[in-house]
């Protein structure tokens, strides 16, 4: 779908096209929201954070999976218990997405958007500055330096890197009954998930005409630090 700017990036705007995509928002987060719109289309111009060109269709393509994000993380805390993570990580977080979205409606621990490129890193910290979204950091470095010392009770990834290879790096690095939370555009399947681990949901929902998917997966106690 092709998308002129048709509306200002206001707050008011911002909360008519979450409305049509489903989502009530409160007239916080649509200011929030709209800060954050308005700098990452200002970074965009000089540098290539996302690939689209204008807000709305950065709201409908890739802000909409933070939404559905906040909605899934509510349901699968109540399934499990209710027990909300204290520590996240947000590996590769890029322009912020999902991460920076998905802290204006679930504010849940403590927030880490790791990013090793530079200029990401700052187009991050510029962000945060902005918005002051409680318990929310970035860390400019490589996975591995910000994991040194360090244990995650939930792990959030979008093409960070192949997910066997993020399940790898992170042996060891879950609390017992953490998790690791792929977006992904096709689901993962049971079998094909190394040993130690096990696929514990898969959410399918929609952004347009496309599926996406979160899947959810855990570690067995084997690969879990005492």
């Amino acid at each position: 779908m092709k998308h002129r700017a048709t509306f200002l990036c206001t707050p008011e705007a911002v909360s008519y096209l979450c409305g049509r995509f489903g989502f009530g928002i409160s007239d916080v987060q649509a200011i929030l929201l709209a800060e954050y719109l308005e700098l990452l289309m200002k970074w965009n111009r000089v540098m290539n954070l996302v690939g689209t060109r204008s807000w709305e269709a950065c709201l409908e393509s890739l802000i909409s999976d933070s939404l559905h994000l906040a909605r899934y993380l509510e349901c699968l805390f109540q399934k499990t218990g209710g027990t909300v993570p204290a520590q996240i990580w947000d590996f590769g977080a890029g322009a912020g997405l999902p991460g920076i979205p998905l802290r204006i409606f679930w504010q849940h621990g403590d927030y880490w958007l790791v990013e090793a490129r530079e200029k990401r890193a700052l187009f991050l910290a510029t962000a945060l500055a902005r918005l002051r979204l409680p318990h929310t950091y970035t860390f400019h470095g490589r996975a591995e330096k910000f994991m040194q010392n360090r244990m995650a009770d939930f792990v959030l990834s979008r093409a960070f890197m192949p997910w066997k290879d993020v399940l790898l790096l992170l042996e060891g690095k879950l609390h017992a009954n953490g998790h690791v939370l792929f977006m992904t555009n096709e689901p993962l399947e049971s079998g094909v998930v190394p040993s130690g681990w096990t696929l514990e949901d898969i959410h399918a929902y929609k952004i347009g005409r496309d599926s996406r998917y979160f899947c959810s997966v855990t570690a067995l106690p084997n690969i879990i630090p005492n």
